[in-house]
């Protein structure tokens, strides 16, 4: 059909108005089933990196999806599962753009499996939305008419599913070559629509099934949530939810610009966040699902951009946040939470404090890193505890509690640890960790608190290209927390010319004990001939500088 056609056929669905037109219009309540739903659906997991891979279910480091992995799922108190499908990808050409039957029997037998488990399941188009969907603008036609194949057929596949499903329009929306938010507005609007049409009109569990519109990016600044909201006005269907994705504030969400850590503006980022989706949509009775959340930095399973203490702290707020708000959350995990191979958590303890943050809040504190230096007396050391409405209840060492007075005082929710303990927990101070402590309070997960022996690192000179530079470094006990880059003239260098503070992974790493790596990426942002000073920032506190210079495809780094 042509534009015109399909835009008139779009208008006789439904009006596709600005959002600004009906902003002046709240939406209707959803029903109490949907309410309900949603709720139960608290809190769920992603299958993510798996089938939304491109090409297939293995390609980006997963194994198979097995029925002991939804079993595993289950056991750890998740309600829901949301299943991101790539269709695009299996897909037969025009005009009828069938789904390999083998691609759609594969995500049939995991939602099958998943409602076995008693789960709830969010199904969607996923990476389809940059591979195809985002040329709606230039090729309207071709676009919506893969779009209504693609979901006439996931409707007929699943319309005699149970309650438990539910259907996701399109993931993090996004369109090429538009003129601006109201293009991109009405665009989703009529996307959303022509979903809502498609699934209503297949029939059988369809015709009342949950279905989840997103915002635009899944993004939750008030202006995409407004444009849903009026969405929602004219639709007026009782049994839609909305969804939006959180990954934190930007920043330390992936360790540039120097937020190192889980502080005030990060915090006000995510309140203010799960504010504005409570007013506009849980506060009129629409409910929401955080369809995905967790740390940039941490989708690979590299901790060590976030400091681990840090990386709690963020997730007992969020849950805390979200169940005040009556969020509904999803775990994004495309690998680095849960490991598919031996079907146990990477990391334990974060996992504790996530599964802790869905009913209760866990006390804190300023760090969970003490540090002894090596050459010099040892000498108490004070944290501000966080006690989250908690009661600090004390300290433990494996099986024996430590003794308050004598190990550690505590001066409203300044806790000390005394040079006695400290001594004693420090044993013969071989760098790196010498104790682990567990601050335990009147609920929730205890606060583990590493003590430490460290020097400040040392840094060698290098060589290297455009392919890096690997710089020998002896970090002995202490782990760096970010790189600053200027030139001799105070600007900034790096590929973050913005910031002083580049970004992990994009301009340095340091994932082993012997060096700190410069990426290609920096290397090659570089000036030739200009001096660079970098500043290497611990989190003992130490700073150690550094200077290289690219000559050409050579780069050199010598000690400041």
């Amino acid at each position: 059909m042509t534009r015109l056609a399909a835009l008139l056929l779009a208008v006789a669905l439904l009006p596709l108005l600005p959002a600004t037109a009906q902003a002046a219009d709240p939406p209707p309540p959803s029903a109490p089933g949907a309410r309900s739903a949603v709720a139960a659906m608290q809190p769920g997991w992603n299958l993510g990196n798996t089938y939304d891979a491109i090409p297939d279910e293995t390609s980006w480091g997963n194994p198979p999806v097995t029925r002991a992995l939804l079993k595993k799922v289950k056991s750890q108190g998740f309600k829901s599962i949301r299943l991101p499908v790539t269709w695009g990808i299996h897909q037969g050409g025009a005009p009828g753009y069938t789904i390999d039957p083998a691609w759609m029997t594969k995500v049939r037998q995991v939602v099958d499996w998943a409602l076995e488990e008693d789960l709830y399941v969010l199904l969607n188009m996923h990476h389809d939305s940059w591979m195809w969907v985002n040329n709606l603008p230039t090729d309207h036609d071709t676009v919506l008419a893969r779009y209504t194949a693609t979901w006439k057929q996931i409707a007929a596949e699943f319309r005699d599913k149970p309650s438990r499903l539910a259907l996701e329009s399109i993931n993090e929306p996004t369109f090429t070559g538009t003129s601006g938010d109201d293009e991109n507005y009405r665009l989703l609007a009529e996307l959303n629509r022509v979903f809502h049409r498609i699934v209503r009109d297949s029939g059988g569990g369809n015709t009342n099934r949950l279905l989840v519109l997103p915002t635009l990016y899944t993004n939750a600044d008030q202006g995409r949530l407004d444009a849903l909201a009026a969405e929602l006005t004219g639709l007026r269907d009782p049994m839609v939810a909305t969804t939006v994705h959180f990954y934190g504030w930007w920043p330390f969400s992936v360790n540039i610009a120097g937020y190192t850590r889980f502080d005030a503006t990060s915090e006000k980022d995510l309140t203010e966040t799960f504010d504005r989706v409570h007013d506009t949509f849980v506060a009129r009775g629409i409910p929401v699902i955080i369809g995905e959340y967790a740390l940039l930095a941490y989708d690979h399973y590299r901790p060590g951009i976030i400091e681990r203490g840090e990386q709690r702290k963020y997730f007992e707020f969020l849950g805390n946040r979200a169940r005040e708000r009556r969020l509904t959350t999803m775990l994004w995990d495309a690998g680095p939470f849960l490991n598919r191979n031996t079907l146990q958590w990477r990391d334990p303890e974060l996992f504790a404090q996530i599964k802790s943050s869905w009913t209760t809040r866990s006390g804190t504190a300023s760090s969970d890193l003490v540090f002894l230096p090596k050459s010099d007396a040892i000498t108490s050391r004070t944290l501000s505890l966080n006690p989250n409405g908690t009661v600090f209840q004390g300290l433990r060492h494996g099986s024996r509690n430590l003794l308050k007075g004598r190990d550690y005082t505590v001066s409203g929710n300044q806790l000390t640890l005394t040079a006695t303990a400290l001594t004693e927990l420090a044993g013969d101070r071989a760098y790196g960790v010498n104790a682990t402590l567990e601050a335990r309070f009147s609920r929730g997960v205890p606060w583990r608190i590493d003590v430490i022996t460290y020097d400040t690192p040392v840094l060698s000179n290098a060589s290297g290209d455009t392919g890096g530079l690997t710089i020998p470094t002896r970090f002995r006990g202490d782990m760096l927390a970010t790189m600053e880059a200027t030139y001799d003239d105070g600007t900034n260098a790096g590929p973050a010319n913005w910031t002083s503070y580049q970004q992990w992974d994009t301009a340095f790493t340091a994932y082993t004990g012997d060096s700190v790596k410069l990426t290609p990426d920096f290397v090659t942002s570089l000036k030739d001939n200009a001096r660079v000073t970098l500043t290497f920032h611990f989190w003992s506190g130490a700073k150690v500088t550094y200077h290289v210079t690219k000559a050409g495809s050579t780069i050199t780094g010598t000690i400041a």
